[in-house]
């Protein structure tokens, strides 16, 4: 059950972070803040990612939602922490899915991709699911094991 949320974005996802946070506040979440709040141009998505991805993945957030202009680069940051699945979603079907089949940890989604109701409605159906285990389990177990290098020549 995700309960404490880490949020981080860079310059491009202020009002859409912050309308975020307000409406997971609302619902009772706990919010953790890891992106910028002013506009400055300099800011480096990576720099964003890694602390919350590290907290997700050491047990201090229960999950994270991260905010760029597209989402790919705050996801591809995100996914080389031990332990991070991360998704960019666009649409609350994939969100849904990417919570029951995959039990992804960090949502990721872009500023100039979504407006701030679709946005709502992916960390809803992020949200509101639980990831299902059973067959899925076993090919998280395998992106595990790709991440620890252990994958072998068994898998193909």
């Amino acid at each position: 059950m995700i309960k404490t949320i880490g949020i981080g974005n860079d310059h491009t996802g202020i009002a859409l972070k912050q309308a975020i946070s307000d409406y997971l506040s609302q619902q009772g979440y706990t919010i953790i803040n890891y992106g910028v709040d002013q506009l400055v141009k300099d800011d480096n998505y990576p720099e964003i990612a890694y602390p919350l991805s590290v907290d997700v993945s050491n047990g201090k957030l229960d999950g994270g939602i991260l905010i760029c202009g597209t989402g790919i680069g705050m996801s591809l940051s995100a996914n080389k922490v031990k332990g991070i699945r991360a998704v960019v979603v666009s649409e609350p079907y994939s969100a849904k899915m990417a919570r029951i089949h995959n039990n992804a940890n960090i949502l990721c989604f872009g500023a100039r991709v979504v407006g701030v109701e679709v946005a709502k409605m992916i960390v809803d159906h992020w949200l509101h699911h639980e990831f299902e285990g059973g067959r899925h389990q076993k090919r998280i177990d395998m992106i595990t094991s790709i991440e620890q290098g252990s994958f072998g020549s068994n898998h193909h």
